[in-house]
């Protein structure tokens, strides 16, 4: 294990940050400048090994300010572009930084397979529920009934929970946070590095322009999201509020808030996470849970191990029938199947 003793300012560019001010790319771009010195130190990878990928929207212009390798595709491409670079270069850690409308509209089927192949790659979904760059028209993670420029009555569209699609999509890691919640960010990225296959990180962002505080009836102040966001380890009770007295049971079939002391609950009726199991259920139901209802799930909801990664599979595959071929060169495969003499 190389000691690269990176630090942040190391994964900084030279370009000036053109996000307006206090958009939430602002504190995710520190989050992830903030988690790769730690990757690289965990996972033993040099700066050159880093790639970031990015389609089109604000999210996009991330890799201008990544001082790695990095490459700007076209409006909801990312995904496939970084499958190639992977597969062509399985050693590289692979980051593709996308939005709500990139990857879930244009680019969702690109997503879905992504995830049922489970590709060794790590996207961070940037979902600010609206099409930032393109000046506010609604998405696929919009709300039902949201004004904006081409729904100027409202839309009439069931938003993507971008959760609920990834598990549905054979996703094996999905986790979300808050553009607020630096530290939480970084920490979940690190986590999401070390999976093998597609880790899928939501990172509620907000848009300052077009749709302000669009999360922040559960994410506006810690206080608020103490009360109204459940922050998920795995291991641990489900418990969230100020003083951590709210909990998650089970109801039938269905998840329920309760509290501490009333009907009767008691700490051992809290559900304790677990983030490794293979069963779907209650992950879609955690990733599901909506304000007011619920709390919001925070933090690492699905870490499944699989056996079957894509790229992994795909060198295993090259090699073996490398092996077995009986074209070893250029002569063989020049003299191979049906050959002919000029006289």
């Amino acid at each position: 294990m190389a000691n690269y003793n990176y630090k942040p300012e190391d994964f900084k560019s030279n370009q000036q940050v053109k996000w307006c001010a206090g958009c939430g790319d602002h504190a995710v771009l520190n989050s992830v400048q903030r988690a790769l010195p730690e990757i690289a130190e965990k996972l033993d990878i040099p700066r050159e090994k880093f790639v970031f990928i990015s389609g089109i929207g604000c999210s996009s212009r991330f890799i201008y300010y990544m001082n790695t390798y990095a490459f700007h595709t076209i409006h909801g491409r990312a995904i496939a572009v970084a499958t190639g670079v992977k597969s062509g270069n399985p050693d590289l850690s692979v980051w593709v930084c996308t939005g709500d409308g990139d990857s879930l509209a244009i680019g969702g089927n690109h997503f879905i397979h992504a995830l049922r192949r489970n590709i060794d790659l790590n996207v961070i979904l940037f979902n600010n529920e609206i099409y930032g760059l393109t000046k506010g028209q609604y998405s696929p993670t919009s709300k039902y009934g949201l004004v904006t420029k081409t729904s100027p009555y409202g839309t009439i569209e069931q938003p993507f929970n971008p959760g609920e699609l990834t598990i549905g999509a054979k996703g094996t890691f999905f986790a979300r946070t808050v553009d607020a919640e630096v530290m939480l960010t970084k920490d979940i990225l690190v986590e999401a590095a070390q999976h093998r296959g597609t880790s899928v990180v939501e990172a509620l962002v907000n848009c300052m322009i077009f749709n302000n505080k669009t999360h922040a009836n559960f994410a506006a102040d810690k206080a608020t999201r103490a009360e109204h966001t459940i922050l998920l380890r795995h291991g641990e009770k489900m418990l969230f509020g100020a003083n951590k007295d709210k909990g998650l049971v089970l109801d039938g079939l269905k998840l329920k808030v309760v509290t501490i002391g009333e009907d009767g609950y008691t700490l051992d009726d809290i559900l304790t996470h677990d983030a490794t199991t293979e069963d779907t259920t209650l992950h879609t139901m955690l990733a599901a849970m909506k304000y007011p209802e619920y709390p919001v799930a925070l933090g690492v909801i699905r870490n499944t191990p699989s056996p079957f990664v894509y790229d992994q599979s795909l060198v295993c595959q090259q090699q073996s029938v490398k092996e077995s071929s009986k074209i070893q060169s250029v002569d063989d495969l020049l003299n191979s199947g049906e050959v002919f003499e000029i006289g």
